[in-house]
């Protein structure tokens, strides 16, 4: 079964969204200017690796709003990519965003569900030794 694993959160301006979540919830908010991207720990979480230390529990990240990127998206892990997005199609949903690699770490991809929904998946790039 797959799992959601992560959230993001759109915001019309970043500085503004950042200061409400951490101000409003304790989260501690990591930029990562290089993606135009803020990591949000939402949860007690490894050192190293940045996961979850609780079962269930997901940490997310706030982006830059977009035409595309309205409202918030859950993401599900899955461990291929491409066959999931087939089954997706298959299912009568849709791809929004290709398979596109996050360097050392994995690969993300969006779709549309029946409903009109954007959601995310994620696959860990094993070679990697995720």
């Amino acid at each position: 079964m797959a799992g959601v694993v992560h959230f993001e959160i759109p915001a019309d301006n970043q500085e503004r969204a950042n200061s409400f979540y951490q101000g409003a919830f304790g989260w501690t908010l990591t930029a990562m200017p290089e993606m135009d991207y803020t990591i949000a720990i939402t949860t007690p979480s490894d050192g190293e690796t940045g996961m979850p230390s609780a079962p269930g529990a997901i940490n997310g990240a706030l982006f830059p709003r977009t035409e595309e990127l309205k409202t918030p998206i859950i993401t599900v892990d899955v461990e291929d990519i491409d066959a999931a997005l087939a089954q997706i199609e298959s299912a009568g949903g849709s791809v929004a965003k290709a398979k596109v690699a996050v360097r050392g770490m994995g690969f993300f991809a969006y779709f549309k569900d029946t409903e009109g929904n954007t959601l995310g998946l994620w696959q860990n790039d094993t070679s990697a030794g995720s």
